[in-house]
């Protein structure tokens, strides 16, 4: 990136992140300070654009981070997942080295992007020493003898590790939840695999405002989305509090709520369309706690 366009989309990355995640903002800043120098070409020359791990208890926003930041630098369809518990065994190994293989199709292409590995610490051990040699030299040759480069992309790992403590350090402070997360992590994970990754972040638990923000965000993404689809719906503030009791979940974050928002809206879109032929509305909550879409009257 060079350009005065580039340089504005750049300059509107950390306010995007902002936009776009709740009850994470002490890891959005730094992120966006590490996309910023990759995309700039401030990074040496042989590495990956830039190597994160984020660390804390599921539904926390860890994927959804990598996923932000991966459609807003270079569109969709650019983050390359791999879920690292379907490669605990060491024949895993040959699977990842596969000419035809996930790895290889994430590479090959040469275009810039995101490899994401979730649940880093599920993964046999020599299946992470082939991220050794990714962080190390930004490439992985494969079976074939074919070598691929990773020099474009940024290396995504999440890990839940520590996530149990942090849930039971509900009342301590941020410093004290890290800090035992950290040990974990230190416990599973080899050294010199943490070591090579660039940056490291602990994301914390989402509390009850962080997830009423995520449900305000969740049902204007849904409710656009249907918009498109030439269904015009308006959420009222009650049936709003409706989604978060019935979404929220203190131990899972944010996962749970996006289904419900979606299961929610969607089904009374569907019996509007069977009663009525159209679904243009308010939805309102009906008495004993039901969604009902409530046509307007001009």
């Amino acid at each position: 990136m060079a350009g005065a366009d580039s340089l504005a989309k750049l300059r509107g990355l950390e306010a995007h992140l902002r936009a776009n995640l709740r009850g994470q903002d002490h890891v959005l800043a730094p992120v966006a300070g590490v996309l910023v120098r990759g995309e700039l070409g401030l990074k040496p020359a042989g590495r990956p654009r830039g190597s994160f791990l984020f660390v804390g208890p599921t539904g926390s926003g860890k994927t959804e981070l990598a996923l932000c930041f991966t459609e807003y630098l270079f569109g969709p369809g650019r983050l390359h997942r791999f879920d690292m518990s379907e490669y605990q065994l060491q024949s895993s190994v040959d699977r990842l080295l596969e000419a035809d293989g996930l790895l290889a199709r994430g590479l090959q292409s040469g275009e810039p992007g995101t490899v994401l590995c979730d649940e880093l610490e599920k993964a046999h051990p020599l299946v992470l020493d082939l991220f050794l040699q990714i962080l190390d030299a930004a490439r992985i040759t494969l079976a074939t003898g074919e070598t691929l480069s990773a020099a474009g992309r940024y290396i995504v790992f999440t890990s839940n590790l520590g996530a149990v403590e942090a849930m039971r350090m509900e009342r301590s402070g941020r410093t004290g939840v890290e800090r035992a997360i950290w040990r974990r992590v230190a416990q599973h994970l080899r050294p010199e695999l943490v070591a090579r990754i660039e940056e490291k972040f602990v994301f914390a638990r989402l509390n009850a405002e962080a997830q009423r923000e995520i449900c305000a965000l969740l049902v204007a993404r849904e409710t656009a989305r249907l918009r498109g689809l030439g269904h015009d719906l308006v959420v009222t503030r009650e049936a709003m509090e409706f989604l978060l009791r019935e979404g929220f979940d203190p131990f899972l974050g944010a996962r749970p709520l996006r289904a419900t928002v979606e299961r929610h809206l969607q089904q009374v879109v569907v019996q509007s369309l069977l009663a009525r032929g159209s679904a243009h509305g308010r939805i309102a909550l009906e008495p004993g706690s039901r969604l009902k879409l409530t046509l307007e009257t001009s």
